[in-house]
């Protein structure tokens, strides 16, 4: 397929701090790619840089066949950018605020009016931004990215601060947006949230990027032990620790649970024992795959 954006030897430096230190990477056309990362990692920066926001100190960007930096008038229409911190016009309606982003591409009032509708938002057409929830908020700014029809959208942690229901009701916007045919760039902190939506995700840690994927494949790269749970009293911890494939066992007082490498034979043996009452199996997921590359120290 077609790459939309092409990154290579991507640096940036403030001071003795490298933000960006050498990151290449390429996005294909209507793929769904995420950048991963902890606090610092060089995820927001990298992006701008992408965006034509910010200069790189070296190596070279794509996007669309053109370079995003000196900023680019030929670019900026085929591209749809939301920032992590938006900032809306003061005491205007959701639908107000709409049509004036559209007006900067030309966009006719009645088609600004339609991605009300995508983003769930035409209930709240005539509400003032600033009495909008949070999660309604992040969905109009979502729409202004979208407002001129562009070919590559960035989203920068669009779903941080939001409850769990607004991030799921956000979650169905974004893969409206993906199956449209658009190419998607998303930064994220949420593992869960990476691993439903992104084709491929890209780990960042102090400027590099450390692992470059599907999620799925990722996964199971880690070759980590699979965890098993049931009711604490099912099993004594000392008949778990003598189940045939068990490696480790351990009991909170609310569940048992035993890491293994050999989850059938586990399981075999535990319905052999009648004892899979609340029976839970957890494989490896992206946040192990996470952890086990930027580490699980506190980052300030």
């Amino acid at each position: 397929m077609a790459q939309t954006i092409e990154v290579t030897g991507l640096r940036k430096r403030y001071g003795d701090v490298r933000a960006v230190d050498g990151v290449t990477f390429a996005v294909e056309e209507g793929e769904f790619f995420g950048i991963l990362g902890p606090n610092g990692a060089g995820k927001t920066t990298a992006l701008e840089i992408i965006e034509g926001l910010r200069e790189a100190d070296e190596g070279q960007v794509s996007v669309l066949g053109m370079s995003p930096w000196p900023r680019n008038p030929g670019l900026l229409p085929r591209i749809g950018v939301q920032l992590q911190s938006s900032s809306f016009f003061e005491r205007l309606t959701a639908r107000e605020q709409l049509r004036t982003f559209g007006s900067l591409y030309g966009v006719p009032a009645g088609k600004s009016d339609a991605m009300l509708e995508l983003v769930g938002l035409d209930g709240k057409a005539d509400v003032p931004v600033e009495k909008l929830s949070g999660g309604q908020a992040q969905r109009l700014s979502i729409a202004c990215a979208l407002v001129h029809d562009p070919e590559i959208v960035f989203l920068d942690e669009p779903t941080a601060a939001l409850d769990p229901q607004a991030r799921r009701n956000l979650w169905d916007v974004l893969r409206e947006i993906s199956t449209g045919g658009r190419t998607v760039v998303l930064t994220t902190h949420y593992m869960d949230e990476a691993e439903i939506l992104c084709d491929r995700v890209a780990i960042m840690d102090a400027g590099r990027i450390l692992r470059l994927g599907p999620p799925a494949v990722l996964v199971r790269g880690l070759d980590a032990p699979a965890r098993i749970s049931v009711a604490s009293g099912v099993l004594t911890a000392e008949d778990a620790r003598l189940l045939p494939g068990a490696d480790e066992t351990g009991d909170d007082g609310v569940s048992l649970t035993i890491s293994t490498r050999d989850p059938s034979a586990v399981v075999a043996a535990m319905a052999a024992k009648d004892a899979l009452d609340g029976v839970q199996i957890r494989g490896a997921t992206l946040e192990d795959v996470f952890l086990e590359v930027t580490g699980r120290e506190y980052r300030a």
